[in-house]
Order: C-alpha cells, then structure tokens, then sequence
C-alpha cells in the first residue's frame, strides 16, 4: 500500500483549533471518507493535551459499523476473539474510541451534552435544525466533519433531493429548487476554519480563505477580556458566602454575573417581578439556575419548586444543584437526600431533595399544569419557560420570588412567544429587575468562526431588529414587492443583507420559528414572499423593510385524491386550509378550488400597530384579484432566468472546480405589476384565536369557518382558520354565498360546544 502524503494544512488546522479553543469544520467529499475519520481524529489526539475526545456520530439508517454491531466487534476485538486487521484503520478506531451512534430523529437527546467530534453522515438528511443541534455539541478544539458521497461537482447538491422535500410537495407544487443547498455549500468557502477535501484527503479549491493556513504560536494567544473580568468577579467574592464557592463554579463572566444577580435578589427576600435569565444554547442557562437553587437553600428558603416541561429537561439543573451543595460542603444522606421518579417516562430524573442541614427545606420538581401546588412557595422556578404554555406560565406567577429561564434563539426558537409577551410585560414594571442575558459560550472561546459561519448560516441571530432610518412614511405612500427567492438565497452580499432583515423581522414578530422555516421559505414549491416598502429615495441602498408576508398556495387537489385522503382519514403534507374544511365539512368540492394561505404577516416590532400590516393584506388582495395590469402581457417573456447551468459529468473535475455565486441572478424585488398572479378562488390564514387577532381579521373581510377544539401544545390557543374570497372568482362558483354557507355552520357548531 503506497503512503500518501497529507496536507500539511489539514494538520496545521486541526492544530490551531486546539491552541485557539475554536472548532474545525471538515467536509469530506467522496464514498470512503468514512476511513479518513480514524487519521482526522488521531491527528486531534496528538494536537490535545486533554483524554481522548468522544464521538457523535449521526446518521440517518442504521450504520453497522458504529450501533450495536459494531459496539459487540469491537467487544470480541478486545476479548481477543477477532484478529484485528492492522490496515483497518477504522477497526482500531472502533476499540480505542468512545463512539455514540445515532439517529437523527434522536438528537434531541444529545441536548446539553458535549462532544470532541461530530461526524455527519447521509446528507440528503440534514435539516438546518440538525445541522445546529449537533454542530453546537462540539466542544472548542473539537471537530466537525460532513461525509458526502462520490460526486463529480459539488454542484450536484444544487439539485439534489432532500429527504425533507417530500414534505415540500403538493399535489399542485412538485417542483423543489433546492437553494438551501446551494447557499450553504457557497457558505463553506466563508469559513475560516473549514476545509472541503476529498476521500484521499486532497484540499478542494472551494477551500480559498485557507490556502494559507500558518501555524499560531502559543505566545500570541491572550486572554480575553471577559476571563479577565471573570478572574476579578471571583477574587472579589472569594470571602463572601455563599456568592463565592458558587461564583467559583462558573465558567464565564456572562454566567458568574448572572448567578451574583440571582444571589442578589435571593439575599433581598423582597417581592418584585419575576427576575427573566434569557439565552442562545450552549451559554450555561440551566447550570446557573441550578447554582442560584443552592444559593436559595444556602439562604434558608424553605419552599422550592421547579417547573420545566419534563423532568428529563432538568438534568444540567439537578447536576449544578449538587455542585453547589458540594462547594457549600452539603454532604449526600447526612445533608440531603435525593429521591428519583419511578414513572418510567421521566428516565429515573430526580424530582425532589429533602434538605436537613439547619431545617426541613425542601426543592421539588412540579408539572407546570399544577400551578394550585404553590401556595406554600417561597421560590419558583421556571426552566425552558418558552417550551410552556402562556396561560400556564401566567397562572403560576405569584406572591413568591420567581426566577425564568428561557432559549430565545438558537435553534429551539420557541423562545420568541416568551419575549414577545410575557418579558416585555414583566418590564413594564418599573420594579422589575433588569433581565440577564448570557452571550458567551461554554464550551468554546469567543469569536469562533464555525459559530459565526453557523449564525450567518441559519440567520440565527436575527432577533435583533434596527430601528428605521427613513422615518414612518405613511401606509397608502408604501408599496408591496414581490421578493424572487432565487435572487434572495443566491448568497450575494446585498442578498444576504436582505434576507437578514427579513429573517429578523419574522422572527421577532411571530410565537415560533425555527432554522427548518428558513429551508421552507427557499425550497418549498408553493411558498412565495412579499415585502412592504416605503418610498426608495436611494438606490445604491438596502431599502428598509416594513412588513413581510409569507403565502402559501394551496388547492388545486383532484377528486380521487380527496375521496382516498377521506376514506383512510389521512391527509397528504402542506394544504392544510383544503384538508381541514373537507374534514370538518365534509366537503370533497372546496379542495379543488385555489387558494393561498398567509402562513405569516411580519411587521417591524417597533412600527406595529402604524397600520402598515392592512395596508400590505390590502396591496396582496389587490395583486390577486387581477388589478395590477402586467407590464408584459406575454408569460414566457415574464420568466427570467435564475442563473442556474446544467452540468455536464464529463466536463467536470472536483479538484479543478470553482464555486462562486452566480453571476446572473434574476432581480431579488418585482413590482406586483411585473409578475403574473397565480389564480385564486380565496386567500385564507390560521392562527392562534386572540381577541386582538379576531379583530383585526375581520377587518380585513375574513370570515371564520374553523376553530380547534384542541389548544396549541405551545400557546394555549385554539388554532382557528379564517377565509376570504377573492372577488373574480366568486361567479364561478355555483353557489354566490358558499362562504356564508360555511359560516352558518361554523357559528352553529361553536354555539354546541359553550
């Protein structure tokens, strides 16, 4: 076998990454980068002073090599039963390594846990949520690295199919353009701490910004600021307990200040309103709440009671519990004891300790369904606050001090109903604490580039919404565009500007989002974008964004398909305005009509309420009753084209091939009048039933036709289904009031249920 020799660059990497406490990124292009892994991973091992780093390994069927096969291979190696084969390197890997299969419908239970390397295999299963879940379990200096199979041009994963896009397709819309794929292997060039190779561990050219990687010498690394201020905040508490054992524990200043400020209210016994702890993932939330418990036992609070939406959420908290009762010299059994669930869905977590070191307190765990539990309570306790239910939330707040941890961005994203409502509430009083916020991460340094390449990625950081510079033009000077999604994630600077901007302002202004709506709004075949703009005075500028509207079309869906959708009482993916009102009415007519459903209306969260949103739902009702004459009365001439190539296998070599965006891109806003509109029968929307809501869609001449018996799992709403005809199309139906019809039936239905 003839030894090739590596890139010196790939080891200079791995190297840095170590030294720095950032990540590395490896994407390996080619059938046997499985067996690149075991020299990936031993360079790493000599690079790290630290044990042998573990392994996740993700995939997306069983791979015999790393689940229970494998494990029981490597059992019979060590025993001696197998001879192991000295040029199998990954066989060697297998017994030396601490290695963690799973699948990725699994990884949620990889959450809170910490990893030296992520391997990814099977990439027509990533989802933007499991490439951040996993990314984000990689601790600095760790490794991440991507497995594609054999391809002759990176360029083939423009087109190719996700396993997500069946979800993607209609009956009407099979067409899936896959921008999301393209965008993010056009990102990896971004990266400054990744590398694209191929299966023999050759540098592709994508991989430009590190053509010259040099070695980092270990005097130039400094501390940072913030270990600096960490090194002081400990010093200063050192004397003072119980703030300085816990403070100790800390492992950012971000975390040490967030638990002084919870030791702070605790040492006060005052009531105010509840004190909000708000973060990305990977910042330490949880092991500071469970600090700032054992700081309240340390205060002799008698009465502590933990909510979170499972037990199982509160293992990081439990663990930070007893560290705090190790640094305050709590001894299990003489101290405390601790009692475990037997309800064999919690997984054995721990849901009460009995303390009896000075007097009978005690920290229960309780549903957050039992808020009529806390009357005795001296301190609540509110984990993954976002993940619970409003109503539930609101009933537990009481005449007891009260702390709230919440993920408000990150990959979660359940956050935004929290931070939306209840937060801006609590700091509308003028004795409200001031909110913690933690910034820096646990497991990596500062300025991580694979973060950075990851936020940019999934717009992750995109609750953060600028004020206007153009001031509040009025609503009726405001026009709506129609936003190319082509242009929008064709990864150009002025593209991704703006789509930054619409990112932020969907996220800051709707209950619940995640990264995989972000893969939705490039890929899905019947969702289309629309802007709210003021007047553009300049043109080599941005133009700020007022509102944003995000349709779906929906429809279209032939007989036979509803009456074997019906018959076996299962619906097909999207469609959901169709599939319910055939449902709930029995209707096998209404689904084959069109229509769009307005999955979201965003408007900028500091110019809500300006009547902006109307003005946009007005300009979109406009647009598809016909009242906007096309500029080019010819279809085909209407069509521009996207820029995209076929590429021909023959012409193309992988270690040759230069990746750009494209230069030619359609033009990212149209004007209503330069695009031909889609024929509707109706435009619908659901959402959460609110009186404010209600309200104000039927000002807009919705009519309600649908109301959920069941509350969302999420807000405690009852989802309800609106709809609005479009008024060309009403004669074409045979019967002029069959939205009144639907009405009558509707109200008589919900007037039973009271």
């Amino acid at each position: 076998m003839v030894k090739k020799k590596i890139d010196n660059r790939i080891r200079v990497m791995i190297e840095n990454g170590v030294k720095l406490g950032h990540r590395t990124m490896f994407v390996v292009v080619g059938d046997k980068g499985r067996n690149q892994v075991p020299i990936l991973y031993d360079m790493l091992t000599k690079a790290s002073v630290k044990a042998r780093p573990t392994v996740l390994w993700c995939y997306k069927n069983k791979d015999e090599a790393i689940s229970n096969h494998g494990k029981k291979r490597a059992k019979k190696i060590q025993a001696g039963k197998i001879d192991i084969n000295e040029s199998d390197l990954f066989d060697t890997f297998r017994v030396s390594t601490t290695i963690h299969g799973r699948y990725y419908k699994d990884t949620h239970t990889i959450l809170g846990k910490t990893y030296g390397v992520c391997v990814l295999q099977d990439f027509e299963a990533l989802t933007p949520n499991l490439l951040a879940r996993t990314v984000e379990t990689v601790e600095g200096g760790g490794l991440i690295i991507l497995l594609l199979k054999t391809i002759n041009s990176l360029k083939q994963l423009y087109t190719m199919s996700m396993d997500v896009h069946k979800r993607y397709r209609t009956e009407a819309h099979q067409d899936v353009t896959c921008r999301f794929n393209e965008r993010l292997i056009l990102s990896f060039a971004d990266c400054s701490r990744c590398l694209l190779v191929n299966d023999d561990l050759t540098v592709l050219p994508l991989s430009s910004k590190t053509a010259e990687v040099r070695p980092v010498e270990a005097n130039a690394i400094r501390k940072s600021s913030n270990d600096e201020m960490l090194e002081e905040l400990k010093e200063s508490l050192s004397d003072t307990p119980p703030a300085g054992p816990l403070v100790n524990i800390c492992k950012t200043h971000d975390q040490a200040k967030a638990v002084a400020q919870f030791i702070d209210a605790l040492a006060e016994k005052q009531l105010k309103p509840p004190t909000s702890l708000t973060a990305g993932r990977g910042r330490g939330k949880s092991a500071a709440m469970g600090l700032a418990i054992s700081a309240a036992v340390a205060f002799n609070y008698v009465n502590i009671y933990i909510t979170s939406p499972s037990p199982e959420n509160l293992v990081t908290l439990f663990e930070f519990v007893m560290k705090g009762f190790d640094a305050l010299e709590y001894q299990e059994h003489t101290d405390y004891t601790i009692i475990r669930s037997t309800n064999p869905d919690f997984n054995k977590a721990i849901i009460r300790i009995n303390v009896t070191r000075n007097n009978r307190q005690t920290i229960q765990y309780i549903s957050p369904s039992d808020a009529h539990l806390l009357n005795a309570a001296d301190l609540l306790v509110i984990d993954e606050a976002a993940a619970i239910p409003l109503p539930l939330v609101k009933a537990m707040l009481g005449p007891y001090l009260v702390f709230m941890a919440s993920t408000i961005n990150g990959y979660e994203g359940t956050g935004r109903s929290l931070s939306l409502k209840l937060l801006s509430q609590i700091q509308k009083d003028n004795s409200a604490p001031p909110p913690i916020k933690l910034d820096e991460s646990i497991r990596y340094n500062p300025a991580d580039p694979v973060e950075s390449w990851l936020t940019s990625l999934l717009c992750l950081d995109a609750s953060v919404v600028a004020n206007l510079n153009s001031g509040c033009p009025t609503p009726d000077a405001c026009e709506l565009y129609y936003i190319d999604r082509d242009a929008l994630f064709s990864y150009h600077r002025a593209a991704e500007a703006f789509l930054q901007r619409v990112v932020s302002i969907c996220v800051s202004s709707h209950y619940k989002n995640s990264p995989n709506d972000l893969q939705m709004m490039s890929d899905a075949p019947a969702h289309h974008l629309f802007c709210l703009l003021g007047p553009i005075t300049k043109k080599d500028q941005l133009p700020e964004i007022l509102c944003v509207i995000q349709v779906c079309l929906e429809g279209q869906i032939s007989a036979q398909s509803v009456q074997n959708s019906l018959a076996r009482g299962a619906k097909s993916a999207g469609d959901l305005i169709p599939w319910n009102i055939a449902e709930q009415y029995g209707d096998r007519e209404f689904p084959k009509l069109s229509g769009a459903r307005i999955v979201r209306i965003a408007t900028h969260p500091n110019y809500q309420r300006m009547g902006y949103g109307k003005r946009a739902l007005k300009l979109l009702r406009s647009y598809y009753e016909g009242n906007f004459a096309p500029l080019n009365d010819n279809p085909e001439d209407q069509e521009e084209d996207n820029g995209i190539q076929s590429i021909d296998d023959d012409e193309v070599n992988l270690l040759k091939e230069v990746i750009e965006p494209r230069k030619k891109v359609p033009t990212l806003l149209k004007r209503l009048a330069e695009r031909r509109p889609e024929h509707l029968d109706y435009l619908g929307t659901s959402f959460g039933l609110t009186n404010d809501l209600l309200r104000f869609w039927k000002s807009q001449k919705y009519i309600p036709v649908y109301l959920s018996q069941k509350e969302n799992d999420l807000t405690g709403e009852h989802s309800c289904i609106m709809i609005s005809p479009i008024s060309h199309s009403i004669e074409k139906v045979e019967t002029n009031d069959w939205l009144n019809q639907y009405y009558v039936d509707f109200r008589r239905r919900v007037l039973k249920l009271l």
